[in-house]
Order: structure tokens, then sequence, then C-alpha cells
């Protein structure tokens, strides 16, 4: 970790407040990077005179919607047809899962892009989905652009008023980010207890 943070640091110090932007870009291609060490080093970096606070979330803004396109255009790429092959395939799937998956998507994609921005771990990946299904290129980049500048202001304010304490959002962020994780650990088994009833049931019915 101490090597992100002294990548990151020499990164704003060379460049400025792209630096933040080119970091949070990288943040979403590659989700170790942490955004939760990013975001509060940029406000503490702000704090100290040595950056513009505004232009370091509108680049952090500019570098999640640019990687968010990225991966969204990923989804799009694989696309459902590739997806419906791929589940054919696997053990205990059913193409009808994908498009029973497609159909949620599309009744609640928006609420998921928004929310799914405020979730670390889940807030690059939510994108792929998003490409996958076709949303609507405006109103994917409308939502990203409300849930990476809610969680962008939140991280760089932390960082301003913790000030050499900015440190200590990564450490709340990673208890939050536990809970998170567990909850989703849950709907998985979850899903998986129920794929698994429907295959015994579904071989109940064919003997």
């Amino acid at each position: 970790m101490q090597g992100i943070i002294d990548w990151i640091i020499s990164l704003m110090e060379a460049i400025g407040a792209p630096g933040v932007g080119l970091g949070v870009f990288l943040e979403n291609i590659f989700p170790p990077i942490p955004s939760e060490v990013i975001l509060p080093l940029a406000g503490f970096t702000s704090s100290q005179g040595s950056m513009n606070v505004i232009a370091a979330f509108i680049w952090a803004t500019v570098g999640s919607m640019v990687g968010a396109y990225v991966l969204y255009y990923l989804g799009a790429a694989i696309g459902a047809d590739r997806l419906r092959k791929i589940a054919d395939r696997m053990w205990l799937v059913k193409v009808s899962d994908v498009d029973g998956a497609l159909a949620w998507f599309d009744k609640y994609g928006k609420i998921s892009i928004l929310l799914g921005r405020v979730i670390p771990g889940i807030r690059s990946l939510i994108s792929i989905p998003a490409g996958i299904d076709r949303m609507n290129p405006l109103t994917f980049g409308f939502y990203t652009l409300i849930g990476s500048s809610v969680w962008n202001a939140l991280l760089i304010y932390c960082g301003w008023v913790l000030g050499e304490n900015w440190h200590m959002v990564e450490g709340v962020i990673d208890q939050y980010s536990k809970v998170v994780y567990a909850l989703v650990a849950l709907v998985l088994v979850g899903v998986l207890v129920w794929l698994v009833r429907r295959a015994q049931k579904d071989k109940a019915s064919a003997a």
C-alpha cells in the first residue's frame, strides 16, 4: 500500500489535479488501486495549498466517468448473446437466468448504477452489466455522474478536514466494505441455494 501512496503522491506532484483524475481512472479499471487512498490524499494535499480542491474534484470525476465508460463498452462488447452462450455451458445456470437478470437490471438498473458507485469493489464493476444490458449511454452517464460526484466529494472533503490524519478514511471505508461484502456474500449464497434446489426439482420432474 505504501508503494501505491508514494506513486500517487509523485503523480500529483508531477501533474497536479490531472494526476488525481488519472489515479481515479486507473482505480476504476484496476479496483485494487483504492480510491479511499487517492481521494482523501487529494483533499489533504489541497488543504495544504498544493492543489486546488475544485480542480481535484473535477479531475477525479472526469477520471471516474472515463473509467466507467471503458467498462461499460467492455460489457457491451461481451453482449447478452455471448453471456447466454456462457451460461448455457455452466452448471446450475440456465439461459433463462441471464434473461431474468437482464430484465431485472433493465427495471432497476438506474438505481443500481447510482448506489453501486458508492460501494467499494462494486463501484467499478457495476458498469459491466450496464453495458451488457445496453443501457442508454446518456442515462448510464447521468447516474454514474451523480454517484461518482457524491463519492469523490465526500472522500476529498474527509481528506481536507482530517488533514495529516487523512489515512483514517481508509480504515473507515475498510470497515464499511466488510459489511457490504458480507451482505453480498449472503445474497450469493441464497442464489446458489436457489439454483441447487431448482436443479433438483428439474431433475425430479424429468424422472
